[in-house]
C-alpha cells in the first residue's frame, strides 16, 4: 500500500510540472508571434487640454528610506499640474509620516494637488489603503507605485494614450530593475522577473488571454475598478483578485512591455521570503476565489481557461517540486528492489523535454533583454536560479498550503533599503530584525537529506537523480545559509 501511494504522489507530481512546463511552452510560442506583429498606430490625444485627470496614489507603511526619493519622481513628472492629483496613501506607525509632511512642504511650491491621506486604523492593508483613495479620488484614472519604484517623468505620456480605447481598463508596464547587479541574489530575482514581464506577460496578452496587474508601475481606469466591485482585502495578492474580477466583467488589459518603471530590488533573503510568502499564498487564495468561476464561465474558450488554470495555479508548482523532491529518494530504492517498476522510469524521461521548456522560456527572455551577450548572461544564471527556486520550495509550499486551506494571515510589508548600487549598506536598517525561523531550520535539514540522496545514488550505482539531488542540496543550503547570514 505504502509502495503504491509514493508511485502515484510521485508519478502526479511530475504530471503537474510537465504538464505546467508545457503551459509555459505555449506562452513562449505566443510571445514570439506577438515579436512578429506590427504594434498599431496609437491613437494620442491631440493637445494637453484633451489629456484626462489622473491620480497617482503612493500606498505607504514605515518607509523612512525611499518615500522622499519617491515624491521627488513622481511630482517630476511630465504631465500638467492642472490635471494631475497625487494621494499619499499612508498608514506609517514610524517617523515615515513626518518626513512626508516635510517633503510635502518642501514640494509645496511647485504647485502640485499633493494629499497626504492617513486612516485611522490599517484596516485591508495595501487594498484597504487603495480602497479609501479610491472613493475620494478625483481622477478617471488611477496610476499606483509602490514605495520602491522611480517612474520616469514620461511615464503617463507613454502609457494615458492607450486609455482612448474605451474598452481598456488596465495599462500594465515592464518592471525595471535599480539595483540589479548589487549581489547574487538581485541578479537572479531580475533574471525571473524579467521572464515574467516579457515571455508570460507578452505572451498572455498575444493570447488573449487572462493577464493580471502587478500591484504598482500601471494605470487603471477608476471606472473599471468600481464595476469589477472595488479593491478587495480577502487575498494577500488584490491585485491578482482584482485584475480576474475586472477581466471577468469584459475589461481589457494592455501590457507595454516597452515603458519601464525601475525598482528597488530586496537585498536580503529574508526580505525575498516575506515577498515571495506573501505572493505564493495570495496566488493560491485567489485560485480558491476566483479559477471555479473562470472554468465554468461560458464566455471564456478553453484555450483561455487553460492559460487561467496554469495562471492560477502558478504558486501551487512549488508543492509538486517538493513532493516530487522527498519522494525521488525513496524511489531509488525502490527502483533497485522493485525491478517491475522501472518501466515507470524510463517513462519519466519526457519530463526531461518539460526542463527544456523551461529553459527556453528563460532563454527567450534573456535574448530579449540582453541581446548583446545572450550565452554568457543565461548561462551563468540560468543554473543558479533553478537551484535557489528549489531552495526556496519548502518555504514556498508552506505559504501556498495557508492559501488553499484559508488560514489568514496579515499583509507583511517587504523591507525597503534604498539600495542602488554595491558598496550601498543595509546595516543600519531599522525594519530588519534578525530573528530565528524553525522553517529556516527544516532548510537546513533538507539539505542534509539531499546529501543523503547524492549519497544513496552513488552507493546503488544510479545516478539518474545524482545531478537533481545535488541541485535541491545545494538550493537548500544556499537559502539556510542566506537566511541566517
Amino acid at each position: 500500500m505504502m509502495v503504491s501511494v509514493v508511485v502515484v504522489l510521485y508519478s502526479l507530481s511530475l504530471l503537474f510540472l510537465f504538464l505546467f512546463s508545457l503551459g509555459q511552452l505555449h506562452l513562449a510560442w505566443h510571445y514570439r508571434q506577438s515579436l512578429k506583429k506590427q504594434p498599431s498606430p496609437l491613437k494620442a490625444f491631440s493637445s494637453s487640454a484633451e489629456l484626462p485627470a489622473v491620480t497617482i496614489q503612493l500606498p505607504l507603511y514605515n518607509e523612512r528610506y525611499v518615500a522622499e526619493r519617491l515624491l521627488e519622481a513622481i511630482t517630476a513628472l511630465d504631465y500638467p499640474a492642472e490635471k494631475l492629483e497625487i494621494q499619499v496613501l499612508d498608514d506609517s506607525t514610524d517617523d515615515t509620516s513626518s518626513i512626508i509632511a516635510a517633503k510635502i512642504t518642501v514640494l509645496g511650491p511647485k504647485g502640485l494637488n499633493i494629499r497626504h491621506i492617513r486612516r485611522e486604523k490599517r484596516e485591508g492593508f495595501k487594498a484597504g489603503a487603495l480602497q479609501d483613495g479610491l472613493q475620494q479620488a478625483k481622477g478617471d484614472f488611477l496610476a499606483i507605485f509602490d514605495a520602491d519604484f522611480l517612474p520616469q517623468p514620461d511615464f503617463l505620456q507613454k502609457t494615458i494614450p492607450y486609455f482612448v480605447d474605451k474598452e481598456v481598463g488596465v495599462v500594465q508596464t515592464r518592471w525595471g530593475h535599480l539595483n540589479r547587479n548589487y549581489s547574487l541574489l538581485t541578479r537572479l530575482q531580475a533574471f525571473g522577473l524579467d521572464a515574467h514581464f516579457t515571455v508570460e506577460q507578452g505572451g498572455r496578452s498575444h493570447a488573449n488571454s487572462f493577464i493580471n496587474f502587478n500591484g504598482t508601475g500601471g494605470i487603471w481606469r477608476k471606472s473599471c475598478i468600481e464595476e469589477a466591485g472595488g479593491w478587495s482585502a480577502d487575498t494577500l495578492t488584490e491585485d491578482l483578485d482584482l485584475s480576474y474580477r475586472a477581466q471577468m466583467k469584459g475589461w481589457k488589459f494592455r501590457y507595454l512591455e516597452a515603458v519601464e518603471a525601475p525598482a528597488e530590488l530586496p537585498v536580503l533573503m529574508p526580505a525575498i521570503k516575506s515577498q515571495h510568502f506573501r505572493w505564493n499564498k495570495g496566488a493560491a487564495e485567489c485560485a480558491r476565489k476566483n479559477l471555479w468561476k473562470v472554468l465554468r464561465s461560458p464566455e471564456r474558450k478553453p484555450i483561455h481557461k487553460v492559460h487561467a488554470l496554469f495562471h492560477l495555479l502558478n504558486s501551487s508548482i512549488f508543492i509538486a517540486i517538493l513532493l516530487a523532491a522527498l519522494l525521488s529518494i525513496p524511489m531509488l530504492f525502490l527502483k533497485a528492489h522493485r525491478p517491475e517498476l522501472n518501466w515507470l522510469f524510463h517513462a519519466g524521461s519526457i519530463f526531461l523535454l518539460g526542463f527544456l521548456s523551461i529553459a527556453l522560456f528563460y532563454w527567450m527572455a534573456s535574448r530579449r533583454l540582453q541581446p548583446e551577450h545572450t550565452g554568457r548572461y543565461f548561462w551563468s544564471l540560468f543554473p543558479p536560479f533553478l537551484i535557489i527556486s528549489m531552495g526556496l520550495a519548502a518555504h514556498n509550499t508552506m505559504a501556498v498550503a495557508e492559501g488553499w486551506l484559508g488560514k489568514k494571515s496579515s499583509f507583511i510589508r517587504t523591507p525597503k533599503f534604498n539600495i542602488r548600487k554595491k558598496g550601498d549598506s543595509w546595516a543600519d536598517n531599522i525594519y530588519i530584525r534578525p530573528q530565528f525561523s524553525w522553517l529556516s531550520l527544516l532548510e537546513g535539514l533538507l539539505c542534509l537529506y539531499f546529501i543523503f540522496g547524492v549519497g544513496a545514488g552513488i552507493y546503488l550505482q544510479d545516478y539518474a537523480l545524482l545531478l537533481f539531488h545535488s541541485m535541491l542540496a545545494t538550493g537548500f543550503g544556499l537559502v539556510f545559509y542566506y537566511s541566517l547570514r
